[in-house]
């Protein structure tokens, strides 16, 4: 965690995370290669505050805006995709964590740039137990896993009548263990190894159903009044998760507006690519593409903001449109992506060229299945038709 040289407000968080794009952006080979983000990543990105923007206020968090959420991790996912992954999970544990029940944060927020990982596909068996449960299991995709303090693993828990019932349990990283099995194509660099727990226990303060959280219904008494934690958390993802395609597709835009005017196109006549109106015709539809993402995002983040500030509930519909703008704009950012990438040249294919890394990171982003754009699709176009969207993740 980071000492007393922490800021003391969110006010200028953006301008604090884009100072440190050289330093990212110099780390993200050296984090590919390493298959997890460099510790001096790490802590610059600590001693900027970016661990504080959901945690409580009466931990010394800031409780930042959505709308300033999104333009930070965007600014770090245009330094380096992996980065900014893993500081979207982490912002997404801390804000999962306030939830818990507040014995429960009194030993997690130690701190206010506490690193919270977790899971939400539950590859983990609770066992009930006097005081609370055993849990057994391997659980995959645990960004950031070693270098977190606490970890939000999510299990099956046997009910003795009906289905299992999926918990969420906050296990401290040091009663964990660490498989190093990111093996990986894209977002290569934030070392989401699988974590696993052998018969940890965890006591019954620690353990959140995750079916009343996502109807809304929370243990924390101290934060159930505040409309900061009202916001809907699977929405939340969707708007974090648009802030690392956004930074993406920022990035791959302004490294090739740097590159034309560096390099001609091989066997043309044109000896500067800029000049050429094959090239302005791709960098205009790119850029169109991003534009329009990033309309998409307001727009989702303005949804959930006045949603927030009105105390107002969501129809099924809404809530499906979100999560299919998500995935839209996740795939508008990856088609602008594709074309600065096929536009690039058999240069581009060296491992220090950042598009290439773009490239990569982007798709694996809109693979991830709660951002996947078809599945978004169909399930917004599922409500629009009359039926139910298939999902409880909405």
């Amino acid at each position: 965690m980071a000492g007393s040289s922490a800021p003391d407000s969110d006010t200028d968080l953006v301008e604090r995370v884009r100072e440190l794009h050289p330093l990212i952006r110099s780390h993200s080979p050296d984090a590919e290669r390493r298959r997890r983000l460099t510790g001096e990543v790490f802590e610059a990105l600590t001693r900027a505050g970016i661990h504080r923007m959901n945690a409580p206020r009466h931990y010394g968090g800031y409780q930042t805006s959505l709308r300033t959420q999104i333009d930070v991790l965007s600014e770090i996912s245009a330094a380096c995709g992996s980065a900014g992954y893993v500081a979207l999970i982490q912002a997404g544990g801390s804000y999962i964590a306030a939830l818990f029940p507040d014995e429960a944060q009194d030993e997690i927020f130690t701190g206010p740039d506490v690193r919270i990982g977790g899971t939400l596909v539950p590859g983990a068996r609770a066992v009930p137990v006097d005081g609370g449960y055993t849990v057994s299991g391997k659980s995959p995709f645990a960004t950031g896993c070693q270098d977190a303090d606490w970890h939000l693993l999510t299990a099956l828990a046997d009910t003795g009548e009906g289905p299992p019932e999926t918990l969420w349990l906050a296990i401290p990283m040091a009663d964990l263990k660490v498989l190093d099995d990111w093996e990986v194509s894209g977002l290569a660099g934030s070392g989401s190894n699988s974590v696993v727990a052998e018969k940890v226990h965890v006591p019954a303060h620690r353990v959140m159903p995750v079916g009343p959280l996502l109807a809304g219904e929370f243990p924390s008494r101290r934060n159930s009044a505040d409309p900061f934690y009202g916001m809907p958390l699977l929405l939340m993802f969707c708007a974090w998760t648009a802030a690392s395609a956004l930074g993406l597709g920022r990035a791959a835009l302004t490294g090739f507006g740097e590159n034309i005017r560096r390099r001609g196109i091989t066997y043309t006549f044109y000896e500067r690519q800029h000049e050429a109106p094959v090239t302005h015709l791709q960098f205009a539809e790119a850029e169109m593409k991003v534009s329009a993402a990033e309309l998409l995002a307001a727009d989702l983040v303005a949804s959930i903001e006045s949603k927030a500030a009105d105390a107002q509930p969501y129809t099924t519909q809404e809530r499906a449109r979100i999560r299919a703008q998500c995935g839209y704009l996740a795939r508008l950012c990856k088609e602008a992506v594709d074309l600065i990438g096929s536009a690039s040249g058999a240069s581009s294919l060296h491992r220090e060229v950042p598009i290439q890394r773009i490239v990569r990171d982007l798709n694996a982003l809109s693979i991830h299945s709660y951002v996947n754009p078809a599945t978004n699709l169909e399930l917004y176009g599922r409500v629009l038709s009359g039926l139910a969207p298939g999902t409880p993740f909405v």
